[in-house]
């Protein structure tokens, strides 16, 4: 899309462009995208914060060849994942990849494993944004909420997990497996 045009106003893809889609989540890019592409359009690049598995899932769905979160969007890894998906070729950044693999369910509060809280979804969001570095802003403005309820949420998950601050929670849900 070039810059400084509103989706809508942006001209239609040739089937040598690679279209970027941009946004806080993968649905989020892809909504704006995805409405005016052909349906054998293939060389789609998603670039967003947040990506879950569903998420990845969707993306592969509407045609994204390649997917890189922002925090992990180095100059160089966007233009070799650009360059990728001119070529036709799918490319994925290593978190991409491990939250599409990810097979473990969302959880619950039945099944976990023994020793380790349920979280609901918005605290596992919340602890997979602090796990990318994001601070109590950013998150706030990716989930759209508050700053307050992130505070809120962060108090309950360190309080649930039993960890001093947030580098132990986010060390914590990768030794116990919940990111």
């Amino acid at each position: 899309m070039t810059a400084g045009l509103r989706p809508t106003e942006a001209p239609d893809p040739s089937p040598q462009d690679v279209l970027v889609a941009v946004g806080g989540t993968v649905e989020a890019a892809i909504e704006v995208v995805r409405p005016g592409l052909p349906d054998e359009y293939g060389r789609l690049l998603v670039v967003a914060d947040v990506l879950s598995r569903h998420g990845a899932l969707r993306a592969l769905r509407a045609g994204a060849r390649a997917m890189v979160l922002t925090a992990e969007a180095t100059p160089e890894r966007l233009a070799a994942t650009v360059h990728s998906a001119h070529r036709g070729e799918g490319r994925l950044s290593r978190l991409a990849l491990a939250r599409l693999l990810d097979e473990s369910p969302e959880p619950t509060g039945s099944g976990r494993r023994p020793g380790v809280p349920a979280l609901t979804g918005r605290q596992l969001e919340v602890l997979r944004l602090m796990a990318d570095g994001h601070g109590n802003e950013a998150i706030a403005a990716t989930l759209r909420c508050s700053k307050h309820t992130v505070k809120n949420v962060i108090y309950e998950l360190m309080g649930q997990l039993q960890v001093r601050n947030r580098a132990h929670a986010v060390a914590h849900a990768v030794r116990t497996g919940l990111i």
